[in-house]
């Protein structure tokens, strides 16, 4: 399950960019991947060949519906669910504020929602806002901090008969850790509570299922997974019966347009459909499926190809980093444990800023993040809001060279007082 690196970083065309001769380090991927050459492609090939509306006789527009059902097929793969069980929209964050208060509509003084303290914003500033506006409690779900793993043991505390809905993040994005989302999701199946799922850290890295979660409503976001921007989320059948839609009177009450209001970007959801072939492709690049099969087959292939590189990334940058002195790592740093994990660092180097450390980071051209990336919560865990971290993510198309690279950077930083 070797990934040819050198044909995969060949995918991508904002690979081969230089500045004054020196090549580009993307290590800033948590925030939003590079984008697979046939992305672009597939996005101005819409652009200029099915420039219309969908729904018409003329050959556009006839073109235009063929590459909504295409992207509605792509998503139910990436989701492994059915094809009406999945809407588009600008992303995660726009998503969930969209559905935060058709979910809530019903929600009532003494009711309860629980929420986690290690989720990025946009799966708790929009519940938070409707428990608000409803007039209902919301509980937070806590993490060890030497584990980095939810209390999954208090949810028998949290959850009860007026739990209205559960939200948890599928991977932090500060934390890097892989959530156990299927417990926490049966947890909120047995009192009838909505769970929800977000996956926006964890589709670039591990093949999603809503099935196997037990999930009422995930979503993940196109430019996190090597595409455009744009949200794509799913909608469990039990959930859409539940909840009335905001729709023009003339808008037909079929999915997914029953909860996709407006005219979508076509060419975006082009893009992502190829965005998912491009993960489905990695399998066939590393020998593990054919490329007759099933699009959901290539997919698992394809991340599980893409997972067992990023093993080796996480390998590589763990024992470079332990050489780096005066350098604290929030989030799991055991080798043995890289399976509850996604290739997302968050670290911090004593006596010098995070501000500064990426500053100079940059001037090598090696592009990182700083801050704390809209983890409010886990940032206020640590102590982190004011003076921020620094983050880095691998993802497939980084090589152990690049990871080299980085830790001989930080070296240097580290050794400069």
């Amino acid at each position: 399950m070797n990934l040819p690196i050198d044909v995969v970083r060949a995918a991508f065309p904002a690979l081969a960019l230089r500045d004054d001769g020196r090549p580009r380090l993307y290590l800033d991927a948590p925030a939003g991947t590079q984008v697979a050459g046939r992305v672009v492609e597939a996005m101005s090939h819409t652009m200029i060949a099915a420039c219309a509306n969908d729904g018409g006789s003329f050959r556009t527009s006839v073109a235009t519906g063929a590459i909504v059902e295409a992207a509605l097929a792509a998503a139910a793969a990436l989701f492994n669910c059915a094809e009406d069980e999945v809407i588009f929209g600008l992303n995660t964050t726009s998503l969930f504020f969209q559905m935060a208060p058709l979910i809530a509509a019903n929600w009532q003084a003494g009711d309860n929602i629980l929420l986690t303290r290690m989720d990025h914003d946009a799966n708790v500033s929009p519940w938070l806002q409707a428990a608000e506006a409803r007039g209902v409690e919301v509980r937070f779900l806590e993490w060890d901090r030497e584990t980095f793993a939810l209390k999954l043991e208090t949810l028998g505390e949290l959850i009860d008969s007026r739990t209205r809905a559960v939200a948890v993040g599928h991977a932090s994005n500060f934390l890097g850790t892989i959530n156990d989302v299927a417990a926490v999701c049966a947890a909120a199946r047995a009192v009838g509570a909505v769970s929800i799922v977000d996956a926006v850290q964890s589709a670039p890295h591990i093949a999603l299922d809503v099935g196997a979660i037990g999930c009422d409503l995930m979503a993940a976001s196109a430019y996190k997974f090597f595409g455009p921007h744009l949200g794509v989320m799913y909608i469990s059948k039990r959930l859409q019966g539940l909840i009335r839609p905001l729709k023009v009177r003339p808008s037909v009450d079929e999915m997914p347009t029953r909860l996709m209001p407006g005219t979508p970007s076509f060419e975006a959801m082009a893009g992502t459909t190829a965005a998912i072939a491009h993960l489905a492709w990695l399998g066939e690049a590393a020998g593990t499926v054919r490329a007759d099969a099933p699009l959901r087959q290539r997919l698992v292939a394809g991340l599980g190809a893409a997972q067992a590189h990023e093993t080796e990334l996480m390998r590589r940058f763990l024992t470079g980093i332990a050489t780096v002195s005066g350098v604290t790592l929030h989030g799991i740093a055991n080798a043995n444990r890289l399976h509850e994990r996604v290739a997302t660092f968050t670290f911090e180097i004593e006596g010098h800023s995070a501000d500064a450390i990426a500053a100079e980071l940059a001037a090598r051209n090696i592009f990182v993040w700083n801050g704390y990336y809209y983890a409010w919560e886990p940032a206020g865990v640590l102590g982190l809001r004011e003076r921020g971290a620094v983050r880095v993510g691998f993802t497939h198309y980084n090589s152990l060279d690049e990871v080299d690279t980085l830790i001989a950077a930080l070296g240097a930083i580290s050794n400069r007082v």
